[in-house]
């Protein structure tokens, strides 16, 4: 069997980071600057959270992020082009080969694709 062909490996971890090898799959990643959602902030809304059911709480949590995401706090460093050229060129680093690249967005302070 090819490295292509091979079975998806599901979650797995090489050390430092997980992974997730999930055979060909429609995905959705969202990544973000570190000073755009302050931890406390986070942990606020997860405490609100807590009596809420976990597919509740998933859904609210990812609603309440991407609302904050949009407001542009932090930095904003993807707002400068130069910067924003540099996230692009890596996000096509290997399109066509590893991945294919659908669409993606670079905002102020996070990325979609």
């Amino acid at each position: 069997m090819s490295e292509k062909e091979s079975k998806p490996r599901g979650w797995y971890s090489r050390g430092y980071l997980p992974h997730f090898d999930g055979g060909e799959k429609l995905q959705f990643l969202t990544f973000r600057l570190n000073d755009s959602l302050p931890e406390a902030v986070l942990e606020k809304w997860k405490k609100e959270l807590e009596q809420c059911s976990e597919i509740e709480r998933s859904i609210t949590l990812r609603e309440r992020i991407e609302k904050y995401l949009d407001c542009g706090y932090g930095k904003c460093y993807l707002k400068n082009p130069e910067i924003a050229k540099i996230v692009q060129d890596a996000l096509l680093f290997h399109n066509g080969a590893k991945y294919k690249l659908i669409a993606w967005t670079i905002m102020p302070n996070h990325v979609h694709a």
